[in-house]
């Protein structure tokens, strides 16, 4: 992947402990960061189909989980599936969907699974929804539910390359121009098998795990914790978020092979956990505080007990 995403190193170790998490990944970016194109890399390094769904106002939730269609054939309704029935699922610009829509994928994230004309449908595992979203522009746009941005394992915040990856970007899209492709050779058994392995094999310590509990608890209590989160922070995070960081965290120790989780694991996947699922308050918002500060100062007061 990274033959083929220059300058975003971060954001494929993001989407690869998503991955390994078995959780979701909400993109947030400029247009032309290369968010979609990651995502069809990871696609293809897979060796697997990339369904790709753009949300618009218009959409409606049977173009996302499929109908019932009438078989003149059979006199009969069967089920069409939409495309939400495949492995590695691309929505992008989820935000401009309305509330419909997103219920709909709501059930798919949290449940694997559909419901259509009473129905049940499960989805293929493993199931992985990669979103998109555009930070700035808001015409036409729906704000995702704090229920449902609760469902995304990680937030991804996709930056502008320096200026020497950019160089490098000009140059790989003239080759691809010319040819070239990006090397694949994984597989979704492999994913199956690596998850199993950081299952059975990746230890947390329980300092680490009372960290964890500590980070995420301090969210819902800022103010007893420090003056500067209490005027930020106003809703916390809900349990889910340690349970992420538990699964991110395990999955960062297998990649840098190891079989044990260290405190720079959780902290380094922190930011991507928690920066979702924080409400700001009014007067962090009016400064125009953004969650990743909160987050930062959130890892610097909260100690790592022994």
């Amino acid at each position: 992947m990274a033959s083929a995403i220059v300058g975003q190193e971060r954001v494929i170790e993001l989407l690869l402990l998503a991955l390994l998490s078995s959780g979701h990944v909400l993109l947030e970016g400029l247009p032309g960061l290369g968010k979609t194109r990651s995502v069809k890399c990871l696609a293809q390094a897979l060796g697997t189909e990339l369904r790709r769904v753009q949300f618009t106002p218009d959409l409606l939730p049977s173009d996302l989980t499929g109908s019932l269609v009438y078989r003149a054939e059979t006199s009969q309704f069967s089920f069409d599936p939409g495309p939400i029935f495949g492995n590695l699922v691309l929505i992008d610009e989820i935000n401009r969907a309305p509330a419909k829509v997103q219920s709909a994928l709501l059930e798919a994230m949290e449940e694997r699974q559909v419901t259509v004309g009473g129905e049940t449908h499960r989805l293929p595992e493993p199931f992985f929804v990669l979103a998109t979203q555009n930070p700035i522009e808001q015409e036409g746009t729906y704000p995702l539910p704090e229920a449902q941005l609760d469902r995304f394992l990680l937030h991804v915040e996709v930056g502008y390359p320096s200026r020497e990856h950019e160089l490098d970007i000009l140059r790989l899209v003239r080759g691809e121009e010319r040819g070239a492709k990006a090397p694949s050779g994984g597989s979704l058994e492999l994913v199956g098998a690596a998850r199993r392995e950081i299952i059975e094999t990746v230890k947390v310590a329980e300092n680490l795990e009372r960290y964890m509990v500590d980070l995420v608890v301090a969210t819902r209590e800022p103010k007893e914790l420090d003056e500067e989160l209490g005027r930020s922070i106003e809703v916390g995070a809900s349990p889910r978020a340690v349970l992420a960081l538990d699964k991110t965290s395990r999955a960062r120790a297998w990649l840098q092979g190891r079989d044990f989780v260290t405190a720079d694991d959780v902290r380094a996947v922190a930011p991507a956990v928690l920066r979702h699922r924080l409400g700001l308050a009014y007067e962090a918002k009016a400064k125009n505080v953004r969650p990743s500060q909160v987050v930062a100062r959130l890892l610097d007061v909260v100690a790592i007990g022994a």
